[in-house]
Formats: C-alpha cells, structure tokens, sequence
C-alpha cells in the first residue's frame, strides 16, 4: 500500500492505496463520492469522468498514485452553498437527465468545454461530450441543456 493525499473539489484526502488502484475506485470506494460512476472501466463509456487539472478524463483509466498533486472536480465540488451550477440547473430545466447515470459525466465535460469556449457551436458540444455514452436521451436535450449555458 502506498499513502497519498488527493485534492478532490478543494479538500485533501489522505488514502492508502495500491499501485495499480484506479482513481474511480478510490474516489467512490475510500473517499465515499458515488456521483462519479463506474460504467465500462475500460475508457469507453465515459461515465466515470471527472475533471483533472480541469481536463475531462476517464477516471478508470488513471491510477490514484499518478493523480496526487493535481487538482481533481467531482460532480460533488460544483454546487456552491448549496445551490446548483448553472450546468446542473440546465439540465434539470432542459430535461437533458432521464436514468442520470452518464449525467454527471457530461456536466463535468460541458464544464472542460465551456471553461475553455464559452461560447460553443452545437457541433463543438457535440464532439466535446463525444466520449460520454447515453443510453436514455438521444442527446438532443443535452445539448440543448449545454447550449443554454454557453454565453
């Protein structure tokens, strides 16, 4: 086991981990934020993404010991005092959440994307959240839920 602290949403987590433990299964299993999901845990679904050094990767294909040091997002950190990010509000407003599994996977992507272009076209949204599977919503009202946000 190997002792490293994590910087999730801007608290420090001192955790014991093994070499090869992914950051998804330390973030959900020893730090208790179940909001990031564990869909195929091979990269390919994007449910398990969270926001590295504010870049959106799959979180079951990095290893917790190569994530310390570096500032990690969980849907978790982005409600302030209580009150949801203006991402979130859309998308309960758009109705872009049906079964919610891949919902906080694409937030996260749709915060990278409008971090980084505040104002995107709809095919921007669309190739930013590419790597996020939906198996409920056909992504029209997701999109629609990113686009409401962009400036």
């Amino acid at each position: 086991m190997i002792s490293i602290e994590l910087l999730i949403n801007g608290e420090s987590y001192a955790v014991s981990v093994k070499p090869n433990e992914t950051l998804l299964d330390v973030i959900r299993d020893k730090v208790g934020l179940t909001g990031t999901k564990k869909g195929c845990d091979t990269g390919q679904c994007g449910a398990c993404t969270v926001l590295l050094e504010g870049k959106p990767v799959p979180s079951c294909l990095v290893l917790a010991v190569d994530a310390k040091d570096k500032d990690i997002q969980t849907i978790e950190g982005l409600a302030v005092e209580g009150r949801l990010h203006p991402l979130q509000e859309a998308f309960v407003k758009e109705g872009a959440v049906q079964c919610g599994y891949c919902t906080p996977a694409m937030i996260l992507t749709a915060k990278a994307l409008l971090d980084t272009n505040s104002s995107p076209t709809e095919r921007e949204i669309k190739e930013a959240i590419a790597g996020n599977l939906c198996r409920c919503t056909g992504y029209v009202k997701i999109v629609q839920a990113i686009a409401s946000v962009a400036g």
